[in-house]
């Protein structure tokens, strides 16, 4: 088949012959080569069903988690908020990688570790170290297991929804459900610390400012009851009451604010320093609007209102303060209102191209950073009250001073943490009010089928594996394979076909020769029939006076059953009543005194030497009209013996004797001989061996023959495997065959076929 060559770049003589593979040759190729293919399909399928009984079972178990955007607590947002939608793929994205942190993970090892203690062992197995063979298994560390539990646990978005599954195979089972579990519950604990995370840091923040203010309320009332104890109750009037009542309002007022200016910077030092983390060009432009002097302007105007207000409402008088409340209300809702449409302003600006995260936050720090400048402005406006009164408190008499100032601290101390109090009970409600964004939809639950592996599936995969592979091999095989296999193959390179040999059943088995002169032995055979054939082409390859009476068989190569197509050649020819010469004129490696089991003395040699006479070296064959010469003694100069005049006229004397002369000669390729003989006869044919023979030692062959004249008549494809359609011609043939024996054996043509 041609297509088999065309990428050796080996055909340079023949591009000009362009041909195409047929589905006729794909299929004789696939047909050749059944044992190959056979094989490897059958290896590659043991080798999956081996593989398929062997895998370990491994089950998987799925939790699914619902995650929606934080909307606050309780306290913080509406009790009727606004309905979300679909969270973006960003969002989910993001917290996907969350899942997938080092912290979540080190918590479920830590779980894992914890669950082992107090579970047979047995009932785990990602865990455990298995490279101990003879000694029990050894639980992993937690770092180790954290590691493994990246290949073990997979986190999938579900395509559209903000559902998150994740999934964890295992060989166990019950350790496949308790790590998707523990999984699940991690991350939603670690999503809930980090949106309370603000309102932890500001309840631990008035929790220590607690305490210490109750201490301070404990110290002044120790002090005043000292000093009560030693000089006696002192009573004061009530204007002094009052001062001191106002004070001690003022005082904790000041002291609340200034405990509460304390934890919104430190809440908005972490802000900033996240934000830094993320975007340090957002961090500085929000730095720079908070020093705004109109911020600040509208901050100042607020706190000097608020603080009148507070100072309008410790006024002990009799005065209708109503309708100056409401005034500060509603100077206060102006500027208010005002501040909030320039922190919109800005909040637009700022949200326009940053991601969710970054807008978050940036709408945290803004917020925090109004409050800390306000509470800020505020402070210094009491302060200023504070002194104020100092001047007035200052006037009081001598003797009643210092129990005052007791008095005035004292209350400070327990309307402060009156106010720290009730503060840090507020934060710990907001706290525990805050919720997660993270839902728990569907617990893991043990699988009780295995989910992997899929038998079945492995052994159609290993089998369409192999499938592949041999079919790949095949083909490329043939395609680097440069050797003839078909008549076509010679036909294609414009080379006239003279027919086809098959194998020779038991030829060269062991050694055993007894069947290569197969039309003698055996005349009625399929070879026998193929070297009929042979025998009346190459009477009918040319047209002319003169039949064809000395004919050359030669070859490319050693191995290619040149002397086997020249001994049956011969034996066809006289078998059909002509007296027919065998001449071995291969003086190299002569073979056809070993054919008839004869000594390889006397023969043509000894006789052109005058050693021999003619009817000396001329010897019947066992068949009738057939006789052999050999070659005689090996000369040290076989190409001038041949081209000589003896041997020319040794030609002429057994033209005259026979009616055909059959040259059995050594390969053309490899010395000239050949070459020089085929200028000597009438014919010269070239054997080519199947599955041996290569496409450029054949066209150099033809070349060699053509350029010595014009005795080329075509070449024999020796050792031919007939399939497909070639082997209908056997098979007619044997029809034909046992219609004339008288016999019917089907089932034998079907095998020989």
């Amino acid at each position: 088949m041609e297509f088999n060559n065309s990428g050796s770049g080996n055909n340079s003589n023949s591009d000009n012959m362009e041909s195409s593979a047929s589905l006729k040759d794909y299929i004789n190729l696939v047909r050749n080569n059944l044992l190959p293919i056979i094989i490897i399909v059958v290896a590659a399928t043991l080798a999956a069903i081996i593989y398929a009984v062997s895998a370990v079972n491994i089950y998987k178990s799925t939790t699914s988690l619902k995650i929606s955007k934080p909307q606050g607590s309780l306290l913080s947002s509406s009790l009727m908020p606004d309905l979300q939608s679909f969270t973006d793929d960003r969002f989910i994205s993001t917290e996907i990688e969350v899942m997938k942190s080092n912290s979540v993970r080190y918590n479920v090892a830590q779980a894992l570790i914890d669950s082992f203690k107090t579970v047979s062992p047995d009932s785990f197995y990602i865990i455990l170290n298995h490279n101990f063979k003879s000694q029990p298994k050894e639980l992993l560390s937690k770092r180790a297991i954290a590691d493994l539990l990246k290949t073990a646990v997979t986190i999938e978005q579900k395509r559209g929804i903000d559902i998150v599954d994740i999934s964890v195979e295992s060989p166990s089972p019950y350790e496949a459900e308790l790590i998707a579990n523990l999984y699940a519950h991690a991350y939603k604990n670690f999503n809930l610390e980090a949106n309370r995370n603000q309102l932890t840091i500001v309840k631990n923040f008035l929790a220590e400012q607690s305490t210490e203010k109750q201490a301070d309320l404990l110290k002044s009332e120790d002090a005043l009851s000292i000093f009560q104890a030693k000089n006696g109750i002192i009573a004061l009037d009530a204007q002094s009451t009052s001062l001191i009542k106002q004070m001690a309002d003022f005082e904790a007022q000041r002291d609340d604010v200034k405990i509460d200016f304390a934890g919104t910077i430190k809440v908005l030092s972490q802000l900033k320093e996240e934000l830094v983390q993320q975007n340090p060009r957002v961090a500085a432009y929000l730095e720079s609007l908070a020093s705004q002097s109109y911020f600040q302007a509208l901050q100042e105007g607020l706190a000097k209102l608020q603080v009148n207000k507070d100072l309008a409402l410790t006024d002990n008088s009799q005065i209708d303060k109503s309708a100056m409340i409401k005034q500060y209300d509603d100077q206060m809702a102006v500027l208010k209102e005002k501040l909030n449409e320039k922190v919109d302003i800005l909040k637009k600006g700022l949200f326009a191209s940053n991601p969710d995260e970054i807008k978050d936050l940036t709408q945290k720090i803004l917020e925090a950073s109004v409050k800390s400048k306000s509470l800020s402005i505020q402070l210094d406006e009491l302060n200023k009250i504070i002194a104020k009164f100092d001047v007035q408190f200052n006037k009081l008499p001598e003797t009643s001073i210092e129990y005052a100032r007791l008095e005035r601290n004292r209350l400070a101390d327990e309307k402060l943490y009156s106010l720290l109090e009730e503060k840090y009970q507020e934060a710990l409600i907001n706290e525990q009010s805050q919720p997660g964004n993270v839902f728990i939809i569907d617990k893991a639950i043990r699988a009780h089928t295995p989910d992997k592996p899929n038998r079945k599936l492995i052994v159609l995969i290993g089998f369409v594996i192999g499938a592949g592979l041999s079919f790949g091999f095949v083909f490329i095989k043939n395609y680097f394979d440069n050797t003839i296999k078909t008549p076509e193959d010679i036909q294609n390179r414009n080379i006239n076909v003279l027919a086809w040999i098959p194998q020779i059943e038991g030829l060269g088995v062991n050694g055993n020769k007894d069947f290569e002169f197969i039309v003698a032995k055996k005349p009625d055979s399929i070879p026998s029939e193929a070297f009929r054939a042979l025998r009346t082409r190459i009477q009918y390859s040319k047209i002319g006076s003169e039949a064809l009476k000395t004919i050359l068989v030669t070859s490319s190569a050693p191995s290619e059953g040149k002397s086997t197509v020249a001994l049956n050649l011969a034996g066809t020819f006289a078998q059909s009543n002509k007296k027919t010469l065998l001449l071995d004129a291969d003086l190299r490696k002569p073979r056809v005194h070993s054919i008839f089991k004869a000594d390889k003395f006397p023969g043509v040699i000894d006789y052109l030497f005058g050693q021999a006479k003619l009817d000396e070296i001329i010897r019947p064959a066992g068949l009738n009209n057939l006789s052999y010469v050999t070659s005689g003694t090996i000369p040290p100069n076989p190409s001038e013996m041949i081209e000589s005049k003896p041997m020319q006229d040794f030609l002429a004397e057994m033209r005259k004797r026979f009616d055909v002369v059959i040259l059995d000669s050594a390969p053309i390729v490899a010395v000239t001989d050949s070459e020089i003989l085929s200028t000597l006869v009438d014919a010269t044919l070239l054997v080519v061996s199947a599955e041996l023979t290569e496409f450029d030692l054949m066209t150099k062959s033809v070349e060699l023959i053509k350029n010595g004249g014009s005795s080329f008549i075509g070449a024999v494809l020796n050792n031919f495997t007939y399939k497909s359609g070639y082997g209908s011609y056997y098979k007619y043939y044997y029809y034909y065959s046992n219609q004339t024996n008288g016999k019917k054996s089907h089932r034998s043509t079907k095998l020989k076929a």
